[in-house]
């Protein structure tokens, strides 16, 4: 009464309208709720009157005659709106106040009274301070009985605004059991099952007799995927496809599974799909080039793996295609699910590739062909064999990887490293046994002379980083990657390793020197000095070169940018040591974990050089090694080693023996090391042919170096060039841009296909770009499915860098006259790249598009 009270007196403080002389109201109690509270009533300059069937004659009397000046507040029961009512003019030029429960709330909430029956169904909804509270701050300004119904089921399911689209999401994500469904449960109890269920089916066109939140999502998916697999091939799953607004299905599903967190719910309810549909035996019987296209399904991938995996296994060449499948594949939902899968499939097919372009066998000319052939093209192999064992590590127990696994080892164990291997021991045994050198290829002792001398001599800040056992191949993809990541220049050398091929001698070779010797118990020395360890290599660098000194990469990583300023203040020359391959490959414990260990050195090369340049202003910069590496994953067998020769040694380790004898040994490279040393001690390097090692007591076999061959002795030698931006030859690094093509900016159907064009290559600075493409009305909201482009294409080709999608727009109303907008956005910043209008004329939203 207090909440009336306030509402009427504030009705009646209001100002005289001109016509008015006084206030008369009307409060109409058809349910009579305040029969007993109105002789109570009290409203200061105010009379109150109630009227009833028996005095309506007289009430007209009252306010007309008998008291005509006086404001009124007449309380009745009665329909006003009936023809015989006595006060019909009355009433006309008065006021009506409704007191009733329904009344308050159509008034609280601005409602108009047309809308009092819809309200009066839902009134338990309403009969709750939090569920009201939250209906009002919607704020919606025109409602009709969709909008509250709309509203209700909303604030139900605790949505900020009213969207039935997340209505449905929300149920759905709690539970597919009808009887645990608390938003259900909710549904049934304030408001309306009945009508709940015909908004589903107006929404995406499902219609059964029995109602179920299981039934309802398997409709949702297997009408969304209909969508992109023809539905002759679906006749199995005729009953889960709507017939009519099926757009709405594809749209909800795909914003499903493109939500950030909500996915894994989807997820785990289409396993369920997939085995209460049989997909398997639906998809196995459908051409695949019908169904590559196609999402929603996680069988869809598994499908398209097993295809290609069984294609390698039957031997079909198809190399390109199964390329341009699995690129296809990594814009999809499931792509990051089965990514160790396709990234293991990926590098197989591209060593079949390889095998398939050399077939006709490995180059087995003289040392310098095969050593170039090795830098320009062989080197592939041992990165294709390393990235696939990165991927089959992230699920080893995968069974397609085991087959994948099999093929691989074939491939490069059997034949690619047989036959290198087999043909540079021949071109070594003749050409570099008395002299380890080869014309035009810069040694790696001398390294310091022909490439860091000069800058000493002009007075040049240089930073050296020797990473142990980084191979060439790795040292391929660390230039690649920082030409791509900075605005510096990298540039890709080599050379030729010391033999053996170990890390005393590698690591001395690149020290400043005049001498390199091994003394009789096998240690390096640098001009007579012990060079074993960072101190004394550190000592050697310091008597050479004023303003030097050497770090553990660790050391570097560990110190603030300050105290990283503080510690290279005033050096010229700086060597830098990291070795995170070595340790982890030379640990017969930790071995199998060598090529993620090459992974991890990629990361921690990269941050060091831009630490370097950012942090201490480095300009020149050189990244080496001391050696290479040979590994293998799968056991050794016994013909891979061979039984020590009977010789007196200075040194046996699984790759070499140094002895002061000197004669042919079977099956072995006898190599003179005056060319690599001063060899006071008249020392020959035996190393076994090929990849064999040594039958000894000790660490793991599988990853070895000290030998001779290209993976162990060719050198990288990567050069970083720091460029600010702006300076002379520096490049910005740019992401190349995705363009629509199509001049029509009208959508006349709501299924449609766009052209977009990839407005650059790939290469050096220009790098991929990641977008995600939709059609979105002016306040933001999403109204087609959501498709995602790739732009990493390295073709000069325009034409192989268009890419054609086709989008499906939600069955609502278009205005013809507003403005939609195609939104291309970057998916790694989330900036709006590109937001081009389009008119929207559908006419009548038809559901015969799909």
């Amino acid at each position: 009464m207090g909440q009336i009270v306030s509402a009427l007196s504030d009705i009646f403080k209001e100002p005289l309208k001109e016509e008015e002389q006084r206030k008369l109201i009307f409060w109409v109690d058809k349910d009579q709720e305040f029969t007993e509270e109105i002789d109570e009533l009290v409203i200061e300059g105010v009379k109150v009157h109630s009227l009833t069937e028996k005095n309506q004659f007289y009430t007209k009397y009252l306010l007309e005659e008998e008291d005509p000046a006086s404001s009124y507040l007449i309380y009745t029961n009665l329909d006003l709106g009936t023809e015989d009512n006595w006060l019909a003019d009355t009433v006309l030029y008065s006021k009506t106040f409704y007191a009733d429960r329904i009344s308050l709330i159509l008034n609280d909430l601005h409602i108009d009274p047309s809308m009092r029956m819809t309200v009066k169904k839902y009134e338990r909804f309403f009969n709750n301070k939090d569920r009201f509270r939250k209906f009002a701050a919607f704020g919606i300004e025109s409602f009709t009985e969709e909008m509250i119904e709309l509203s209700i089921m909303s604030v139900l399911c605790n949505i900020k605004t009213p969207n039935f689209e997340d209505v449905l999401k929300t149920i759905l994500m709690d539970t597919l059991d009808d009887a645990e469904n608390k938003y259900l449960s909710l549904m049934e109890r304030f408001f309306d099952l009945k009508v709940f269920w015909s908004y589903v089916e107006n929404y995406c066109g499902y219609e059964r007799e029995v109602n179920t939140l299981k039934t309802l999502f398997i409709h949702l998916s297997v009408t969304a995927f209909s969508h992109s697999v023809d539905e002759k091939y679906l006749t199995g799953l005729t009953d889960f496809i709507a017939k009519r607004s099926k757009t709405n299905a594809l749209v909800f599903i795909d914003h499903w599974i493109h939500h950030k967190s909500d996915y894994s719910r989807f997820n785990d309810y289409i396993e369920m799909v997939e085995q209460e549909i049989n997909l398997p035996q639906t998809i196995n019987a459908i051409p695949l080039e019908k169904f590559k296209q196609a999402d929603i399904f996680p069988y869809i991938d598994r499908a398209i793996i097993i295809h290609i995996a069984n294609s390698l296994i039957e031997k079909l060449e198809d190399y390109e295609e199964y390329k341009k499948l699995i690129k296809l594949r990594r814009v999809k939902h499931y792509y990051e699910k089965y990514a160790a899968v396709y990234e293991a499939l990926f590098y197989t097919v591209k060593m079949h590739e390889f095998y398939n372009e050399h077939r006709q066998g490995i180059t087995g000319a003289q040392a310098i062909d095969v050593y170039e052939a090795y830098i320009n093209d062989y080197y592939k192999m041992d990165s294709y064999y390393r990235k696939f064992y990165v991927a089959y590590d992230e699920d080893a127990n995968h069974e397609l990887l085991k087959k994948l696994k099999e093929m691989v080892e074939n491939l490069y164990s059997n034949w690619f490293m047989g036959e290198l291997s087999m043909h540079w021991s021949q071109a070594v045994r003749s050409e570099m046994t008395a002299q380890w050198t080869l014309s035009g290829i810069q040694r790696q002792q001398d390294f310091y002379s022909s490439i860091i001398a000069p800058h000493m001599q002009n007075n040049e800040r240089v930073f050296v980083i020797i990473s142990d056992a980084m191979r060439y191949e790795v040292g391929v993809e660390l230039a690649e990657r920082l030409n791509s990541e900075t605005t510096g220049i990298s540039e890709m050398q080599n050379m030729l390793g010391v033999v053996p091929s170990v890390t005393k001698l590698g690591m001395a070779a690149l020290l400043p020197h005049r001498t390199l010797d091994f003394d009789k118990n096998g240690k390096v020395l640098v001009d007579g000095k012990d060079s074993a360890g960072l101190e004394n290599r550190k000592k050697i660098i310091e008597s050479k070169i004023e303003d030097s000194i050497a770090f553990n990469f660790r050391s570097v990583f560990s110190m603030n940018k300050a105290a990283r300023r503080e510690a290279f203040k005033g050096k010229k020359l700086i060597y830098l040591y990291h070795d995170t391959i070595d340790a982890v490959g030379d640990n017969a414990s930790t071995e199998t974990s060598t090529f993620n260990a090459v992974e991890t050195a990629l990361d921690e090369l990269s941050d060091l050089v831009k630490i370097i340049r950012d942090d201490l202003s480095g300009t020149n910069i050189y990244i080496t090694a001391d050696h290479g590496f040979l590994y293998q994953r799968d056991a050794l067998e016994e013909s891979d080693k061979i039984e020590k020769e009977a010789i007196e040694a200075l040194e046996i380790k699984r790759r070499y023996i140094l002895s002061k004898e000197k004669r042919d040994v079977s099956g072995q490279l006898a190599i003179d090391l005056t060319s690599v040393v001063e060899n006071e001690e008249h020392l020959t390097a035996y190393v076994p042919n090929a990849t064999i090692r040594y039958k000894i007591q000790g660490s793991g076999v599988n990853f070895v170096h000290g030998g001779a061959s290209l993976q162990e002795v060719v050198i990288p030698l990567v050069s970083f060039k720091n460029k600010r931006s702006g300076q002379r030859g520096s490049q910005a690094i740019r992401k190349v841009d995705i363009k629509l093509t199509n001049t029509t900016r009208k959508i006349t159907n709501s299924i449609f296909n766009l052209e977009f064009f990839q407005t650059e290559k790939v290469e050096d600075k220009m790098i991929p770009r990641k977008v995600m493409i939709y059609m979105a009305d002016e306040a933001g909201n999403i109204l087609s499915n959501e498709e995602t482009i790739i732009g990493d294409r390295p073709f000069d080709n325009p034409a192989d860098r268009t890419f054609k999608l086709r989008f499906v727009l939600k069955s609502i109303t278009y205005d013809r006259s507003k403005t939609y907008y195609l939104i291309i956005k970057d998916t790694e910043t989330g900036m709006v790249t590109d937001k081009i209008p389009f008119s929207i004329n559908l006419g009548i939203v038809s559901d015969f598009d799909f």
